[in-house]
């Protein structure tokens, strides 16, 4: 990685084109930071760096063209033994807020520090977790809807 910054926008980027969110709704999160901390202690500079090169040099050759570059990441990223569970997990990790344990398998074959275990990544996690923006409902127990909205059916967004 030429730097933490340059590291971190690649995250972001990366971040945006798994979960469909934009750059500045998954900043408004106000999770980035700790997500990527999150991955640069698990994963280390090595492994991070490679996902990181992957998914920046398919993002160049697919273009402005989403199609190709969705096609691109299946292709050499999510396909691959490597990097595919990796890449699955940072989308759990944006949607529910936590970072699941890589399967045993991977370990066998890659290896991982202890670090690698099933974790809540912050306290606020949960709340701001891309699960609830997404469904259209706020999390239960925090983030109340206000006061009065029970007398309102359900806002279910249509798709």
């Amino acid at each position: 990685m030429a730097s933490k910054s340059n590291a971190f926008e690649k995250f972001l980027d990366f971040s945006a084109a798994v979960t469909g969110f934009s750059k500045y709704r998954l900043l408004g999160t106000g999770e980035a930071d700790e997500f990527f901390a999150t991955l640069c202690r698990i994963l280390g500079h090595d492994l991070l760096t490679e996902l990181l090169a992957a998914t920046y040099a398919a993002q160049v050759d697919a273009g402005l063209d989403e199609l190709r570059r969705e096609h691109l990441f299946r292709a050499r990223i999510f396909s691959d033994e490597k990097l595919g569970p990796i890449a699955r997990n940072v989308i759990k990790l944006w949607y529910v807020g936590v970072w699941y344990r890589l399967p045993d398998p991977w370990h066998d074959l890659f290896k991982l520090p202890a670090e690698d275990r099933d974790q809540i990544v912050s306290n606020a996690a949960y709340t701001e977790a891309l699960l609830w923006p997404a469904i259209g409902a706020n999390p239960p127990g925090a983030k109340g809807p206000g006061f009065g909205t029970w007398a309102e059916p359900p806002r279910i967004s249509e798709y």
